[in-house]
């Protein structure tokens, strides 16, 4: 369970980082998305970097089997429920889900893994190895 934790957090954060290294570089333009959209997503690179930190300090810190690892883990794990539900929330009231077949599951994987991944990390019983 630790080793799957260790490689699924190592691969969330690579996920973030890829996703804003495309956003700022190609964009997600789309004349079908609100026109609130681009401020929406604007708002979350401070937010998601931090969530990225903590993450990648969770994932360098469970090779140790410490404390820290766990503390890092249930932050980074309830910072990813915050995000999964503020963006699940504005996907919802902005009909984001109805644009297109694609942009429904690419958004619901998206909301459902940070949600997902972030209650297994906030509330699984320990990630330290015994």
């Amino acid at each position: 369970k630790t080793k799957a934790m260790r490689i699924l957090q190592l691969i969330t954060a690579i996920g973030f980082i890829a996703f804003w290294t495309l956003y700022f570089t190609i964009g997600f333009a789309n004349e079908a998305y609100p026109i609130c959209y681009e401020s929406f997503e604007n708002s979350f690179p401070v937010p998601d970097a931090f969530i990225i930190i903590l993450l990648l300090l969770a994932w360098w810190n469970s090779d140790r089997n410490s404390i820290k690892a766990e503390q890092l883990t249930r932050i980074a794990g309830g910072a990813m429920i915050f995000l999964g539900l503020c963006d699940s929330s504005f996907n919802f009231m902005n009909g984001m889900y109805k644009i297109s077949t694609s942009e429904l599951f690419m958004n619901a994987a998206i909301n459902l893994w940070c949600i997902g991944f972030g209650a297994y990390q906030a509330f699984s019983p320990s990630i330290r190895k015994e």
